[in-house]
């Protein structure tokens, strides 16, 4: 594995150069737009090769303190070399699992919008724990995450929320989970104690980087401004500053309240809704692709594909790719991350 990531390193090291090329050409910030696109994809190689090269030393430092312990017989440097070792793996595995994002839009920021499903404050309580598990596993990746707009359940959990989840690949990971998530347990909300199945619509946009053109005519759009709900003190409470966003063509309608500023809001809110009608253009090109290939195959929200199952066996499986995890605990605690690299062998 760590021959793969070597080797792909001298590549991006390559690519690297001749960004720094560019760079330096006469005319270089002629074209604005373009220029800042090259910087930041020279930004995200740069980083990478940072990575990657940490990843290096650790096997240069393990291989010096392995001949020392073989040398010395010292048991306590070699309990050293295998966290090293260790701490090494983990780190490589998460380059191999970069190499495999393919979309064009992977290493950008992610918009998550969570929705309850029919089943009242039951399903209202499940998209409040899958809330919890993406913002968990996002904490552990060092991403930033914003609450832009949440809607409380009317007993327990949320009836819908939308985060924006920022840091590198934050959408190439993420973008897994779109689907119906299926939750099976013992209700805490019936006192009978019966066994219930809720579910909720997880959607997973990116946040499109400003050159990527989404024609929006003004005259589709509602724009209604209304107070936010949430916290934020006296004056997102006495001030309409919140935003509500609809696409009368196509029904797609967003909202932002996280910001006391009405313009800022809506600056979010756009950018959601550029978000949601990219996507929506990208399903229906592949929908149409796959008439002309003949795939019957169904695509999108039709099926449920992760079970969380915690009653009367406790296991959760994803059913396109066919992982299984039994505990179940440590998966809602934000470790998905088994279940992304399934996703990305699975789709690749």
């Amino acid at each position: 594995m760590l021959c793969g990531v070597i080797f792909e390193l001298d590549n991006k090291k390559e690519q690297l150069a001749e960004l720094e090329q560019l760079t330096m050409a006469r005319g270089f910030w002629d074209d604005g737009d373009k220029a800042q696109k090259i910087q930041r994809e020279q930004g995200q190689l740069q980083n990478l090769i940072e990575e990657w090269e940490e990843c290096q030393s650790f096997w240069e430092e393990a291989e010096l303190l392995l001949e020392m312990a073989i040398e010395e017989k010292d048991p306590a440097t070699e309990k050293e070399v295998t966290l090293i070792l260790d701490k090494l793996e983990e780190r490589v595995a998460e380059s191999e699992l970069e190499r495999m994002f393919s979309g064009e839009h992977d290493a950008n920021n992610a918009l998550l919008t969570i929705h309850a499903g029919a089943g009242g404050t039951e399903a209202q309580d499940w998209a409040s724990i899958l809330l919890r598990m993406y913002l968990r596993w996002a904490e552990d990746k060092n991403f930033k995450t914003d609450i832009l707009d949440q809607l409380p359940g009317d007993e327990a959990g949320v009836k819908s929320v939308t985060v924006m989840i920022s840091g590198r690949n934050a959408y190439g990971l993420l973008r897994s989970e779109m689907g119906i998530h299926r939750l099976v347990r013992i209700s805490p909300f019936d006192a009978s104690g019966r066994r219930h199945t809720s579910f909720a619509s997880v959607f997973i946009f990116p946040e499109l980087d400003d050159d990527i053109q989404v024609e929006i005519n003004e005259k589709d759009l509602r724009i209604d401004t209304y107070r936010a709900s949430g916290a934020g003190g006296q004056h997102v409470n006495k001030t309409s500053s919140a935003v509500r966003i609809t696409h009368l063509p196509s029904g797609i309608v967003v909202q932002c309240q996280n910001e006391r500023s009405q313009h800022r809001n809506k600056d979010t809110a756009m950018k959601m809704l550029k978000g949601h009608l990219y996507e929506r253009e990208k399903k229906i090109q592949a929908e149409d692709q796959q008439v002309l290939h003949g795939d019957k195959k169904e695509i999108g929200w039709g099926s449920q594909i992760r079970s969380y199952v915690l009653q009367p066996y406790r296991m959760i499986k994803d059913h396109r790719t066919g992982c299984e995890m039994g505990n179940v605990d440590s998966v809602l605690d934000g470790n998905l991350d088994p279940y992304i690299k399934s996703f990305l062998l699975w789709q690749n």
